[in-house]
C-alpha cells in the first residue's frame, strides 16, 4: 500500500510521530531503569516516577495506533487533534513536576562514580526519613545527566505533540476541503 498522500503536512505528521516514539521509548527505559535501581536500594519509586512512566506508555500505544490508522487513511483527524492535545496537556504536566527539583541540580560538579550512591542515598534516608527522587538524582552524575535527559525529553515531547495537534487540525481542515481556495 502507497503512503498517504497529504503532502508536506503528511510528511510532517510521519516526522514527528516517528520522533515521539523515538522519545517516548528513550523516556519509558531511562524511567525504568531508573525505578529499577530504586527498587534494588530497597526505595519505593515516588508517584511522579510511577506517573511518568504510565503516561509515556499510553502515548507510545496512541502513536502507534494513531499512525497506522494514518497510513491506512482512517485517522479521523478532529479526534487526533484532540487527543493529540490531552497527551501535550500530560506531558506538560510530567516535564514541570519532574522538572522543577531538577532544575537546581548542577550534574558537572557530581560525583563521577556511581558507588557512592548507595550510602548517600542511605545517609539521607536515615536523617530525611524519605528519599526523593531528586534526592537520588543528586547521587551522582551519570544518575543526575539520566535525569535531566528525560525532563529534556518531556520538554522536547511538549513541541512535538503542539506540532502533531496542530498539523492533525490542518490535515483535518485539507480533509474537509477548507484548502481548496489556497490551491487556485
Amino acid at each position: 500500500m502507497p503512503a498517504p498522500q497529504y503532502g508536506a503536512l503528511g510528511a510532517s505528521y510521519t516526522v514527528a510521530r516517528g520522533l515521539q516514539g523515538v522519545s517516548l521509548i528513550s523516556i519509558i527505559g531511562m524511567t525504568a531503569n531508573f525505578i529499577a535501581q530504586m527498587v534494588s536500594s530497597k526505595t519505593n519509586p515516588p508517584n511522579v516516577l510511577i506517573g511518568t512512566i504510565a503516561v509515556t506508555c499510553i502515548a507510545v500505544l496512541y502513536c502507534a495506533i494513531s499512525y497506522i490508522l494514518f497510513w491506512d487513511r482512517h485517522l479521523p483527524f478532529l479526534i487526533a487533534t484532540g487527543l493529540d492535545s490531552a497527551l501535550l496537556t500530560a506531558v506538560i504536566v510530567v516535564a514541570v513536576t519532574i522538572g522543577k527539583p531538577l532544575s537546581y541540580l548542577d550534574c558537572k560538579v557530581l560525583s563521577k562514580d556511581g558507588g557512592s550512591a548507595g550510602a548517600f542515598l542511605s545517609s539521607v534516608g536515615a536523617n530525611m526519613g524519605k528519599v526523593d527522587y531528586f534526592v537520588w538524582a543528586g547521587a551522582d552524575s551519570l544518575t543526575c545527566y539520566e535525569m535531566k535527559s528525560i525532563w529534556g525529553l518531556s520538554i522536547a515531547l511538549c513541541i512535538l505533540f503542539a506540532l502533531s495537534a496542530a498539523m492533525s487540525a490542518l490535515l483535518w481542515k485539507r480533509t474537509r476541503g477548507g484548502f481548496t481556495d489556497l490551491e487556485k
